[in-house]
């Protein structure tokens, strides 16, 4: 049974990102699970500077847990480091993504 997995928070939608945020909080708080990492991409990356209770959400769940989010595009973006405020780190994630996969994460995307 898998007691692993891979939370990606890509939508740009705050009521998705929120419930993802929510998950894995409690998929952590309540250790539904043995491991449970956090990756942002893309639109939700946006969100995490653009609204507040995203941000909000996003900093209380990295305090819990390693989040993190792609410098690729947060670089691009220009929200490095508004993004590093709240507790996320940044860096490349493709291949840390890709090595959770082949480590028998599961991902589960919002």
């Amino acid at each position: 049974m898998a007691d692993k997995v891979l939370i990606v928070i890509a939508s740009g939608d705050e009521d998705k990102c929120l419930t993802g945020l929510m998950y894995a909080k409690n998929a952590i708080k309540y250790e539904w699970l043995t491991e449970v990492r956090v990756v942002f991409f893309g639109p939700a990356q946006g969100l995490l500077i653009n609204n507040k209770k995203v941000a909000d959400s996003a900093a209380e769940l990295a305090k819990f847990g390693k989040a993190l989010a792609c410098k690729f595009i947060s670089d691009r973006d220009g929200q490095s480091a508004g993004i590093e405020d709240l507790g996320i780190e940044v860096q490349y994630v493709g291949e840390d993504v890709s090595e959770m996969i082949k480590d028998g994460y599961v991902p589960m995307v919002w």
